[in-house]
């Protein structure tokens, strides 16, 4: 493969698009997995013709292992291989009476989803004999939080990919993985930080270049790696009361 390939599973999101978009720019080649393809359409009918000659877009039954499965193996026969697959899937939600149906979504989706896109991904790179894959991840994983079943998941997802990355290292491929550790950016939007709040291209342009360098681990963006730091540091007396008070209108 001469032209730069990626697949993106979950490109959907605000992120995912401006990560198809800078990764358009650059001319690489994309193969979309997203739920619901019709939805994304109309999205990539806005990019200019060079951009949108480069994609390719597939479902993603996510929920559906065997299919989920099946879908990421038919992408990644059309493109031909390629040398990047990006994780961007994940389910988060609270309700303070815990119902379990939230908790059980969110495990489905954010750890066997997971691990089954992860587990696919790593074979088919291990079959091609090289490669990087990287998932978008989250702090929240560095410990337990009121979400239960998000954070658990977050901390499932860092573990399982330093996982892959010591079996990559004891069959010797170069088979890069890279945990992409977001920021808490939902409660800095909620707080209206500007501080902790970048902007997308930002974020997105802080990612990529972290998968250039073949990053093991990197904190988006990078002054979020003083809050994980502290988050390991803090003891659980303290921990378990910290609380971000809501900014009141002026």
């Amino acid at each position: 493969m001469t032209q730069a390939t990626a697949i993106i599973v979950g490109a959907s999101s605000q992120l995912g698009r401006e990560l198809v978009t800078q990764l358009t720019a650059e001319g690489t080649r994309l193969g979309l997995l997203v739920p619901d393809p019709a939805a994304m359409a109309e999205f990539i009918a806005a990019l200019d013709t060079s951009a949108q000659e480069n994609i390719l877009l597939g479902a993603l039954p996510i929920t559906e292992p065997d299919a989920a499965a099946q879908a990421i193996e038919a992408m990644w026969q059309q493109l031909g291989g390629a040398h990047l697959v990006l994780v961007n899937t994940g389910l988060n939600s609270y309700h303070p009476d815990l119902p379990w149906q939230i908790e059980s979504d969110i495990i489905k989706v954010n750890v066997q989803g997971f691990a089954l896109i992860c587990n696919t991904a790593f074979r088919l790179l291990r079959e091609q004999g090289y490669g990087q894959l990287a998932a978008i991840n989250s702090i929240a994983g560095l410990r337990g939080g009121p979400a239960v079943a998000y954070h658990a998941s977050k901390a499932f997802a860092q573990n399982y990919l330093e996982g892959l990355s010591m079996h990559a290292q004891r069959l010797k491929l170069p088979i890069t993985i890279t945990d992409l550790q977001l920021g808490l950016l939902d409660k800095a939007a909620m707080q209206q930080s500007q501080l902790w709040l970048a902007p997308l291209h930002k974020v997105a342009a802080q990612i990529l270049r972290a998968l250039k360098k073949g990053k093991r681990r990197a904190y988006i963006t990078r002054r979020w790696a003083l809050v994980a730091w502290l988050t390991r540091l803090l003891p659980e007396y303290i921990y378990n009361t910290r609380h971000w008070k809501k900014k009141g209108k002026h």
